[in-house]
């Protein structure tokens, strides 16, 4: 029966060992899941959401505490939790219920810290898979993210060709241009040069704050455009008792950087930046177009014309190549002065298209 409450469900779900790309052993890996909705009796009405780099599972919500995507997902929403089931889960190395350096390695009974190994978005696709499976989930509507999210999304068109109907990839590439890699090795420097992070095992200690803070800073200017920091702060001052001049801007990265801290691990930040860093869609499979061939799903890809950290040429190569290769491929670019974050932000610009796609 159609609700106008927003409900959602969290668990573990457990799904045994996994071999990594680079050929290690996991063992007993959990992930954590976020459902929203009822999956129907043909268990054909299923929706993936991918998040991104500081994401998680929490894409929905609840009344109380809504998720992070809670003005695109819900009852009556543009993905309409009444019509769909949504599944949200934590990424492979994440820290926030699933399998990451956080965790606690099962032969060692200590977190894994420096000992855990690099994970690439096809690993987190696989993951993803396996869960899927332990679910009882069979095929999927759609998968949808923006961000790394959305290169998982595009892997998973291809990885899984069969199990997917639609792809919603959202301000997203099929690489990192040199300058995204640029920013984030910048971020990775800060935390790797505090001396809290201590090569990676800093449990049960809070680890490399202050590096964590100011990765997160760069990660803000690189989310946002110059436009609308020149229109929310300009060079106005803050009020402090500070002998020196702080700025709003400067005031504003600080409060982003410090909020990261208190939610997020140092150890999961280097683990999918690297993954994002390392990512190629051709990678094993030629060319781009030959890795697009292999997609059968119907493609709706979004782009944010002032996003500085995956410029809309990315977008508009995929859907380009996709539509020479004679697939059925959407383009929407949308403008905003949120820049890459409107995908975050700005869901009624894009979010009717969704709604139109999903429902044709």
């Amino acid at each position: 029966m159609p609700t106008t409450v927003r409900r959602s469900i969290q668990r573990v779900v457990p799904i045994g060992d996994y071999q990594t790309e680079s050929g290690v052993w996991l063992k007993s890996v959990k992930v954590k899941v976020e459902t929203a909705g009822s999956l129907n009796d043909s268990k054909d009405n299923a929706i993936l959401i991918c998040h991104a780099l500081t994401g998680d599972a929490h894409a929905v919500g609840d009344e109380e505490h809504p998720g992070w995507w809670e003005g695109l997902i819900g009852p009556g929403g543009y993905v309409d939790t009444n019509r769909y089931f949504v599944i949200t889960m934590n990424v492979l190395g994440g820290c926030n219920g699933t399998t990451g350096p956080s965790s606690v390695e099962p032969e060692t009974g200590s977190p894994y810290g420096s000992r855990f190994p690099s994970v690439t978005i096809r690993d987190m696709v696989h993951v993803q898979n396996r869960c899927l499976d332990k679910m009882g989930v069979e095929s999927l509507a759609a998968v949808m993210g923006g961000s790394m999210g959305g290169m998982l999304v595009l892997e998973w068109g291809i990885l899984y060709a069969d199990r997917v109907q639609k792809l919603i990839p959202i301000a997203t590439a099929a690489t990192l241009t040199p300058t995204a890699i640029a920013y984030n090795d910048v971020g990775r420097q800060a935390i790797l040069s505090d001396p809290d992070f201590m090569g990676g095992d800093y449990y049960p200690g809070s680890g490399p704050l202050k590096g964590l803070s100011i990765a997160r800073m760069i990660g803000m200017i690189t989310y946002r455009t110059a436009e609308l920091f020149e229109k929310r702060f300009s060079r106005n001052l803050q009020k402090s008792n500070s002998r020196e001049p702080v700025f709003e801007i400067e005031s504003y990265l600080r409060y982003q950087g410090n909020k990261l801290v208190n939610r997020f691990d140092a150890n999961t930040y280097l683990c999918l930046l690297r993954a994002m860093d390392t990512h190629d869609l051709s990678r094993d499979r030629g060319s781009l177009q030959q890795a697009l061939e292999q997609i059968r799903s119907s493609v709706l890809i979004i782009g944010i014309r002032q996003d500085r950290l995956f410029p809309i040429d990315q977008q508009r190569e995929i859907h380009q190549s996709l539509s020479q290769l004679n697939k059925q491929s959407q383009l929407q670019e949308i403008t905003s002065e949120y820049g890459h974050d409107a995908f975050l932000i700005e869901y009624n610009r894009f979010g009717p298209r969704i709604r139109q796609f999903l429902n044709s």
